[in-house]
């Protein structure tokens, strides 16, 4: 993403640039900075593009089209399935090679093939930037520099815990700071206690919580976690994805702190939040590793008997929480 900083910040652009990846707060952000840098906001040298089935021959005549009373033309194509094979990835590859030097294309896509013709291309004659999940570091100091453009100050422990409610999506990490700014309002420092005030926990935590029930053998706290979450709209299945998710995470920990590598060498290892990982092994301790791999099954079990029709979804995920090992 420097090359990208380089570029905007020099206004000097390359023909075609392609963001990609699961990172949909970067890839927004840098988009519209480079649709700001290369037209000053003009709108009559701007054309955009979205879905599947666009005409690559309209696209092709657009970008051979003069700029009007400007430098560069900007042709801004999201999610059109191109870089994974679809109807149109060639025409648009062999035209990128002779795009002329007043137009930039800029492509969106969410996934991409790197053995694609047209992905090698844009290689070739631009730039293309994977927009990945941001490492804990990453997001403290994106995060901490929010906080210190705003006159507030946190210290890394609070930190730690604000980004292991938060999760590591950006869009989700800049609402909450928003929150926390706003309710610190005339304080310099952000306490431990101001995030438990106004911040939301993920689903991922009440999994947490969820989990630390059954390994204390809390059904009852189990079922309770497991309603607020039904009220909260979220789907059973997507409860048990979670849920198995965690259990194999509880695994992974746990083989790893057998092995002798402590928290920071297991959050690196697994690119889990370091505040994170010391929560993930402390429940790793509260199992043995018969019992995660039970619950590992239960888990598989329990979609087999959505899938087959023999439990409905709410009533298996119940069963896996009332299950005692």
């Amino acid at each position: 993403m420097q090359t990208l900083n380089e570029d905007i910040k020099k206004r000097e652009f390359r023909p075609v640039y392609l963001l990609w990846g699961e990172e949909e707060f970067l890839k927004r952000s840098y988009k519209n900075r480079l649709r700001e840098a290369i037209t000053g906001g003009d709108t009559m040298n701007y054309n955009f593009f979205e879905g599947k089935g666009i005409d690559p021959a309209e696209i092709i005549s657009l970008a051979d089209t003069m700029p009007f009373f400007a430098e560069k033309r900007l042709v801004l194509v999201e999610d059109s399935g191109w870089f994974k094979g679809g109807t149109g990835a060639d025409t648009v590859s062999s035209y990128i090679e002779q795009i002329p030097d007043t137009t930039c294309l800029l492509f969106v896509e969410s996934e991409v093939d790197k053995r694609s013709k047209l992905y090698k291309a844009v290689k070739k004659k631009g730039y293309a930037a994977e927009m990945e999940r941001q490492s804990s570091a990453q997001l403290g100091r994106w995060a901490a520099g929010i906080l210190s453009r705003s006159g507030k100050k946190i210290t890394s422990g609070t930190m730690e815990y604000f980004l292991s409610l938060t999760g590591d999506d950006m869009e989700n990490i800049s609402s909450e700071l928003e929150k926390l700014i706003s309710y610190t309002l005339g304080r310099d420092v952000i306490t431990k206690e101001d995030v438990d005030a106004i911040c939301t926990p993920q689903i991922t935590n009440r999994i947490f919580e969820m989990i630390a029930a059954i390994a204390n053998r809390k059904t009852r706290q189990a079922m309770d976690l497991y309603e607020d979450l039904l009220t909260l709209k979220e789907p059973p299945m997507r409860i048990l994805f979670l849920i198995a998710r965690q259990f194999n995470q509880i695994l992974q920990v746990k083989e790893l702190a057998g092995q002798g590598m402590d928290r920071g060498a297991i959050a690196s290892r697994l690119k889990l939040q370091p505040f994170v990982a010391g929560k993930v092994m402390a429940q790793a301790r509260a199992f043995t590793r018969e019992q995660i791999l039970a619950y590992v099954n239960l888990c598989v079990d329990a979609e087999e008997s959505v899938k087959t029709g023999r439990l409905s979804d709410r009533l298996a995920v119940e069963l896996l929480i009332a299950n005692r090992y």
